[in-house]
């Protein structure tokens, strides 16, 4: 048993919980957070990886959503300059399309105007005859709007919550499944499971949030034996990634007949990510994998708009994720709404319990403060918000220093290419000397695994970010898995094995 009792459990190392423990144990709580596999291993690293205020949501009518999205954007680009980054968005137009210009235009005006943007550029309206934007594009879209939004690394913005949580004092847990939770009074024992090595160990904790995404309900199943729980519509939402389409840096936002939107947004410097689908869901979130309809749905789609086709043997990479959507009645998968819903059970006297239905990765922080509040309703409170001016590990420096960063990390290893010190600054800002060290030769980061990833890189991810597998560093801590071979990835994993072995 653990000798201390913490003031809360968290269940579920996705966006949420990781937010939730972070804000909570930087206020003064005593914080556990039990994952059952890797940090953003489900929902939070199969994103369309957007800081957005969610443009087609306003078509719904979720201006209170629209509105704290928007307001985040340049709150979360200042916390975390290295993995999130302002992007425009094209919005190509052509007489007797889906939506009137008259209504986009309102829509981008609130857009504006909607969420105290100060950094990020307003709305523009292009030419798409001269503009270079226009270039890969079919001849009918002649015209355009563009507007801004931001860019995340997903798993990276998980997984530097978790870390910055950890460095503040909370007791972090990934490959640990919750097995059993239950009232004991005022208390609620918890057991867990080490899904490597099969230890047990017991919790005390005086209140448990559920934040397990996608599982929420089956964790309300399974470990609290509540029979049939249903309070999450499941979503399925695949994209796919395909050789660069276009050198552009900006993205485009394509309205399809069927009403839906898709976007096709420069990727990892090679490639570009299309998507999103948006399909019920109704099986075990774990075995999700894109359907043959839905790549041809994101191929046709997107082939509408390019003059180039997208065709499926352009595919060099798919990736598919189940949105735990709050369950609010809707028809479509495409009209549930994207609001996130707190809710508080256990009766006077009893071991109070935190359910976390929906959000998204634009509203994580505003999600965990909100969550604080009803924790310090419940069992008393600490501290005072203090996320809103803080930085993730890494990100502190100004939100328009990048550039500068690069500059710094490039004087002081001048063996680095201008590309590998790019992504070091883009995936570890600051922390990038962290890997780096005292060295004066690349020969000094030890066995390279393929591309630009070495030895040194490897072996911080594993003591500092909690990865175990190949799989955890080449598709969650990096995107190298779009670069490695299949035998390249095999011996990172041996490597990766012996290391721990000896470690």
């Amino acid at each position: 048993m653990s000798e201390q009792i913490h003031d809360i459990f968290v269940i579920g190392g996705g966006i949420n919980g990781c937010g939730i423990a972070r804000d909570a144990v930087g206020r003064g709580y005593k914080v556990a957070l039990a994952e059952m596999n890797d940090f953003a291993s489900g929902t939070s690293s199969g994103a369309t990886k957007l800081i957005h205020g969610g443009l087609r949501y306003l078509e719904h009518y979720e201006f209170r959503l629209v509105r704290e999205s928007l307001m985040e954007r340049e709150v979360l680009w200042a916390m975390a300059p290295h993995i999130i980054w302002p992007m425009r968005f094209v919005l190509p137009y052509h007489k007797g399309g889906i939506r009137p210009a008259w209504l986009i235009r309102l829509g981008l005006f609130l857009y504006d105007h909607l969420g105290g943007r100060k950094l990020l550029p307003a709305t523009a309206t292009l030419d798409m005859k001269t503009d270079p934007a226009g270039k890969p594009l079919k001849s009918l879209f002649t015209k355009a709007f563009e507007y801004s939004d931001g860019w995340v690394d997903d798993a990276r913005m998980v997984v530097l919550n978790a870390r910055d949580a950890a460095d503040r004092g909370a007791t972090i847990m990934p490959r640990t499944k919750v097995t059993s939770a239950r009232r004991d009074g005022a208390l609620w024992t918890i057991e867990t499971e080490d899904t490597v090595t099969g230890e047990k160990r017991l919790f005390k904790s005086r209140m448990l949030i559920n934040a397990a995404g996608p599982w929420v309900d089956h964790v309300l199943s399974d470990a609290f034996g509540t029979n049939q729980a249903h309070n999450v519509r499941l979503v399925q939402g695949s994209h796919i990634v395909v050789r660069k389409k276009f050198d552009d840096p900006r993205a485009y936002f394509f309205q399809n007949p069927d009403n839906r939107i898709i976007f096709a947004i420069p990727y990892e410097q090679d490639f570009t990510l299309i998507g999103t689908t948006d399909r019920d869901y109704k099986d075990d979130p774990k075995d999700v994998r894109i359907s043959e309809e839905e790549t041809t749905y994101l191929c046709n789609a997107a082939s509408e708009y390019f003059k180039e086709p997208v065709r499926p043997e352009d595919i060099v990479w798919t990736y598919s994720a189940v949105r735990p959507l709050y369950d609010d009645g809707a028809t479509k998968a495409q009209e549930a709404t994207r609001d996130y819903v707190l809710k508080v059970e256990g009766a006077e006297g009893q071991a109070p319990l935190l359910n976390v239905f929906g959000g998204k990765l634009t509203t994580y922080r505003r999600l965990s403060e909100h969550a604080l509040e009803k924790i310090g309703e419940a069992i008393g409170l600490k501290g005072t918000p203090w996320t809103a001016k803080s930085s993730l590990p890494g990100g502190d420096f100004p939100a328009k220093g990048y550039e500068a960063e690069v500059v710094k990390l490039k004087a002081r290893y001048p063996f680095l290419t201008d590309p590998h010190a790019r992504r070091l600054v883009r995936r570890y800002g600051t922390r990038a000397i962290m890997i780096l060290g005292n060295a004066k030769a690349l020969t000094d980061l030890g066995r390279s695994f393929g591309s630009d990833l070495y030895e040194a890189e490897v072996r911080y991810l594993m003591a500092h970010e909690w990865a175990y597998t190949a799989a955890d560093v080449l598709w969650r801590r990096s995107k190298k898995g779009l670069y490695l071979s299949k035998d390249q990835a095999a011996a990172l994993d041996d490597y990766m094995a012996g290391t721990r072995v000896h470690a």
